[in-house]
């Protein structure tokens, strides 16, 4: 297949995952590509992160936990790449209908959209139940310790979930998989995965993970660089434009290369505060964030995937055309 129809065949397999993903949502969790990732992190986890506390800059104890983390997540990354090539490779001997529609049913379980705005929806659901209810449920998406937080806390983290996975749920994937099929995708979806689960320093599950996770988190930091910065110029788009100097001033107050990104583009386009606390404050002149936002972002995050779709959709008309 040359390159033309290749790249006419990847749009339209994106466009047709969106659309399985609005319909069906996600893949019972037995059958999940995802799941089955963080299994195998899980259990070569146990391996890679030290049983003892090592501190931040003492390499001579860490050295150990890092080379293990490197490897482990270089195993993995190849074996996950390697399957997909080799699926992708079938489908592209089958006719190009039937190829597509596979294509997008083993795209679509690589990225969560419905899912991710069922799940900041129902943060906002329940915290209109109650406080309680609402860090309860804010728990189930952030790793941070949510039981002291208040209810506009606990809203600024569910934006900051909805802004930040969007890049990592969404955007991130389908630029690989543009850029580089099914392996792309599942690439990038592995080393998210890997970072959520080894990426952050201290204790977890008994293990330390200050120097295991090191890798992991470098990888995803550097494959997340240009898809973060794509996503916040969707949101800058979906909201009818952002100053690129007040936005790029922003993102920079938090420690993430990357995720700054698209939640100072949201803040900014919301014209409200976010922040964690005790670590950074985005647009800290806006006034904290109300109920009438949470429905705010949710518009303005389903215009910018919609955007990228119109986007895909005139390549694969300019393609076709082309072909």
């Amino acid at each position: 297949m040359d390159a033309g129809p290749w790249w006419l065949m990847v749009t339209a397999a994106a466009l047709l995952a969106l659309a399985v993903d609005r319909v069906l949502g996600e893949p019972p969790a037995r059958l999940h590509p995802v799941v089955a990732m963080g299994h195998f992190l899980a259990w070569s986890g146990r391996w890679v992160a030290a049983d003892k506390a090592i501190a931040p800059g003492d390499w001579h104890q860490g050295r150990g936990a890092f080379a293990r983390g490197a490897l482990a997540w270089t195993l993995g990354a190849l074996l996950v790449s390697a399957l997909y090539a080799a699926l992708q490779s079938l489908l592209l001997a089958l006719s190009p209908w039937l190829a597509l529609a596979l294509l997008a049913l083993l795209l679509k379980p690589l990225f969560a959209w419905r899912m991710l705005q069922t799940e900041v929806q129902a943060v906002e659901t329940a915290l209109q139940q109650s406080l309680a209810a609402g860090r309860e449920r804010l728990s189930w998406l952030v790793s941070r310790d949510v039981t002291q937080l208040s209810a506009e806390q606990v809203r600024e983290s569910a934006l900051e979930t909805l802004a930040e996975n969007l890049n990592d749920s969404v955007i991130a994937p389908l630029f690989w998989f543009a850029l580089l099929g099914l392996p792309g995708a599942a690439l990038y979806r592995f080393a998210n995965t890997a970072d959520a689960m080894w990426g952050y320093p201290g204790w977890r599950n008994g293990r330390h993970w200050q120097w295991g996770g090191k890798w992991a988190a470098r990888a995803d930091d550097l494959l997340s660089w240009i898809p973060a910065r794509i996503t916040a110029a969707l949101i800058a788009l979906a909201a009818g434009g952002l100053s690129p100097v007040r936005l790029w001033r922003e993102s920079r107050r938090t420690p993430s290369p990357n995720g700054g990104w698209p939640m100072a583009a949201l803040a900014l386009a919301l014209d409200v505060r976010l922040g964690k606390p005790g670590s950074y404050v985005l647009h800290a002149a806006g006034p904290a964030p109300e109920a009438r936002h949470t429905a705010q972002a949710l518009r303005l995050t389903r215009r910018a995937v919609h955007l990228l779709g119109g986007l895909a959709a005139l390549a694969a008309i300019h393609g076709y055309a082309n072909a």
